[in-house]
């Protein structure tokens, strides 16, 4: 492997058991200046700017009292509500087991389980003004099956957001092939104020990967 320094580009050697693939992945992260500044600054994962990005451009985070992250693992978007509110109660859950945060609450268990959502407001203690998703399904390589397996994960988010989150809320969700459909936007226009779509700049260029953001909760299901 070449040196790093001086801002020269790292290489990765195919080492003897390592595919062409993996080779690809391991130079790409160790050239990639979100990997090295996540490091740097004590981010578990370079995804932590993609909230700190949306939360500049959004003020998602500002006033934030209770907070749920589905998809924690490995949590740096629960790292980062912790640094910018750290009165803020949060809780998470993801199949992946997670290492501890101080002051967080995190479950191991599927949020398509009938129990999680009990589970999550349990121990959160009141309705959240901040639900966090960035959950995404097991690609199987085949771009329109694995768009639409995370969305199925997306729309029964937003069936949980409907329940219990606090008027005023806001809800913002990890979507592909360039965002959510136009018929579920719709539909979550009808209880938020706005509904945006986001790619954050630490998104990577050639990645399908975009955010939608939604704002200004107008009530629970029933009480619109």
């Amino acid at each position: 492997m070449s040196r790093g320094d001086n801002g020269l580009r790292q290489r990765v050697r195919t080492a003897r058991g390592r595919t062409a693939q993996s080779t690809r992945w391991l130079e790409r992260q160790l050239n990639d200046p979100y990997v090295r500044r996540a490091k740097a600054e004590g981010y578990r994962s370079r995804a932590a700017y993609k909230l700190i990005e949306l939360d500049e451009r959004f003020g998602l985070l500002k006033g934030s009292k209770r907070v749920i992250d589905l998809g924690i693992a490995p949590g740096g978007w629960t790292q980062v509500v912790r640094r910018k509110v750290p009165g803020a109660k949060v809780v998470g859950i993801d199949l992946l087991p997670v290492d501890p945060i101080d002051g967080v609450e995190i479950f191991q268990m599927d949020f398509m389980d009938d129990a999680a959502p009990d589970r999550l407001m349990e121990a959160l203690g009141g309705a959240p003004d901040l639900i966090l998703s960035d959950m995404a399904a097991n690609t199987v390589g085949h771009p329109q099956t694995d768009a639409l397996r995370t969305m199925g994960l997306v729309e029964t988010a937003f069936a949980f957001v409907q329940d219990v989150l606090a008027p005023g809320g806001a809800f913002v969700a990890k979507v592909f092939a360039g965002g959510a459909d136009s018929q579920f936007v719709a539909e979550m226009k009808r209880h938020f104020a706005t509904v945006k779509h986001a790619k954050p700049p630490s998104s990577r260029k050639g990645s399908v990967e975009w955010f939608v953001v939604a704002q200004g909760f107008k009530g629970r299901r029933g009480e619109d």
